[in-house]
């Protein structure tokens, strides 16, 4: 219990993991890593600007007390300990400052000694961080009161804290006697505020505030991870999710954010299990979630294998707990702590390492944990009695966690737009001749029916050109393939900056290419393909020792009703070769009369064209 307890009192090192083309690409790349670079200076400052902010927060604001304790032995009564306070005989400790109260055994007394007020104003006695167990106050007249952060029934209820509703006559100074009692939760530092009520509720809204903010932010952007693994399909955002939820559900119960203001009082008893199941759960959540993000089998493989293992190790480690089997019961809390801390340290260790061989994303991820791992360190000082002026590290602690989520889901927004880049990328690869860097005749394909689906629908004219280079063959048979690709890679150039933007260009197969122009006439076509045929032949790409250069045979056809684009390519194809039978080197748009009478006949063989 005690240590499950610790899990969950104090975020451990644990927890803290588990909130935690070419040119004008390069280009666009370059200025984003530039900006990035010029403003990590105030991501930096961040974390130390909202420090200072807690400091200032939450300075004291209420009347002077003084304070001593000692812890409670078997045959304490109430007025043996005021007794005793008042002779000297309790340790004295400053109550505005964190004090450490052992309740591991029979609990602590802690005497207020306050000062005498000037008004008849009520006045809240608040103590904070919460308790996890329950704390008893004894009155004057030997009545009693006893709070906890699931107790419904208090007719004041502290935010963050436990307050006490005190009664107050001019000129009293009675002291307060409080016990804390046994708890199997370890021990934490308390500190205690007197204030007037106006002033405790405004404090206490301030906190409230504040609180749902930060734990708005992170549901938010768990919601927010849900829906794009939904949609992307993606688990890298589920982990996210995950890893998100299991830490605000550890943080709402620390403080007792869960019960007051939520009111989930079915929660009442079972806060400890859940805690340090969430707890565990947000471990898991934490190692999936940098095993994807940080891209360990690209950056860090070896580091995958233990990575994952912590991810399943921790929800057996919840099974354990949750069996109601002593013998297992007692084993899981063995190994939960141990297994917290090094999974801590193995995901710190993945992240600087993936990091530091290019993970962007470790990056996002270092700078948003970073922070809150500095936090759950320096609150884990102080059940060492270290740092007692910091009471408002719990407190930073969810604020860190908002932080933090905030940065790793614009992370995850850069992981996914880089992503889509690389996608992007693998498909122009795709649909790119690697020679001449043109459609290839799939993509080409693609495009041009769904160019002549909007032309039809447009009621648009469509012309098609079927390009075939003139001695071709003969230039690779005699010159080398190499000469035949520089002879490509130059006609293509030419090709493309003779056409429109919107007119579809493509490598159909060897020497052969296709056009697709929207919304011309006959006329018009014959212009371009002539206009393209003197550009080719101007380039002068000789193909032997002769005066023979390189030419290229145009086909024309106009879409027609009922046209697929397997038979508008068929009829250019088709016209294109009478241009190779009569000539070569000029452009001819297909006639149907012609057709009919037998002039037009397809090639047998590359050979045959070549003739």
């Amino acid at each position: 219990m005690q240590a499950a307890g610790q899990g969950l009192r104090r975020l451990s090192y644990a927890d803290a993991v588990a909130t935690s083309g070419k040119g004008a690409e390069v280009t666009r790349d370059v200025l984003l890593l530039k900006g990035w670079r010029e403003r990590r200076w105030l991501a930096a400052i961040l974390p130390v600007a909202w420090l200072l902010w807690f400091s200032l927060l939450h300075a004291s604001t209420g009347s002077p007390l003084h304070g001593a304790w000692r812890e409670a032995t078997r045959g304490d009564t109430p007025a043996q300990i005021l007794n005793a306070f008042k002779h000297g005989a309790l340790k004295s400790f400053n109550p505005s400052m964190l004090q450490l109260f052992p309740r591991d055994a029979l609990g602590s007394w802690v005497v207020l000694q306050p000062e005498p007020p000037n008004t008849n104003e009520e006045r809240v006695l608040s103590i904070y961080p919460a308790p996890m167990g329950s704390v008893t106050l004894f009155d004057a007249n030997g009545t009693t009161r006893t709070l906890a952060l699931d107790d419904f029934t208090a007719p004041l209820h502290g935010h963050g804290r436990l307050a006490f509703r005190l009664n107050v006559d001019p000129g009293q100074v009675e002291p307060i006697l409080l016990k804390f009692e046994p708890s199997g939760t370890l021990s934490a530092p308390e500190r205690f505020e007197l204030q007037d009520l106006d002033d405790y509720l405004q404090a206490d809204a301030d906190w409230l505030t504040f609180a749902t903010a930060c734990f708005a932010v992170m549901v938010a952007m768990a919601v927010m991870a849900l829906c794009f693994a939904v949609m992307l399909r993606d688990m890298t955002f589920a982990w996210y999710t995950g890893y998100m939820l299991c830490y605000v559900i550890v943080q709402s119960i620390q403080t007792g954010f869960l019960f007051h203001p939520l009111g989930l009082s079915w929660l009442a008893g079972s806060e400890l299990l859940v805690g340090a199941s969430a707890t565990a759960l947000s471990v898991s959540f934490a190692s999936l979630f940098v095993s994807r993000f940080c891209d360990l089998p690209r950056y860090a493989p070896v580091l995958r294998t233990p990575v994952v293992g912590l991810g399943i190790a921790m929800p057996l480690i919840v099974l354990l707990r949750c069996s109601q089997i002593p013998e297992l019961m007692e084993m899981a809390r063995t190994l939960v702590n141990p297994v917290l801390i090094l999974g801590a340290i193995l995901l710190l260790f993945t992240a600087v390492i993936t990091a530091m061989r290019g993970s962007r994303p470790a990056w996002f991820f270092l700078l948003g944990w970073t922070p809150l791992l500095v936090l759950t360190a320096m609150t884990s000082a102080q059940i060492t009695g270290a740092l007692p002026k910091l009471d408002w590290l719990n407190d930073a602690s969810i604020a860190m966690g908002a932080f933090e989520a905030i940065v790793l889901s614009l992370g995850l927004a850069d992981r996914a737009l880089t992503m889509r880049r690389d996608r992007d990328n693998v498909r122009v690869l795709a649909d790119r001749d690697a020679l001449t860097n043109l459609l290839n005749r799939r993509a080409w394909t693609e495009a041009a029916n769904s160019m002549l689906d909007d032309a039809m629908a447009q009621n648009q004219p469509i012309a098609l050109l079927f390009l075939d280079l003139d001695h071709f063959k003969m230039l690779n048979d005699r010159q080398g393939h190499a000469a035949g690709d520089r002879a490509l890679t130059a006609v293509s150039e030419v090709l493309s900056s003779e056409l429109r933007p919107s007119d579809l260009l493509g490598r159909y197969g060897g020497e052969e290419f296709v056009a697709m122009l929207y919304g011309v006439t006959q006329e018009h076509a014959m212009q371009v393909a002539t206009r393209l045929c003197r550009r080719v032949h101007r380039l002068e790409i000789a193909v032997d020792q002769k005066d023979l250069v390189l030419s290229v045979s145009i086909g024309l056809a106009m879409r027609s009703l009922g046209d697929t684009l397997e038979s508008l390519i068929e009829r250019a194809d088709q016209a294109m070769y009478y241009v190779k039978l009569n000539g070569r080197n000029h452009a001819h748009a297909f006639e149907r009369r012609a057709e009919m009478s037998g002039t037009y006949r397809r090639p047998h063989s590359t050979h045959e064209r070549e003739r």
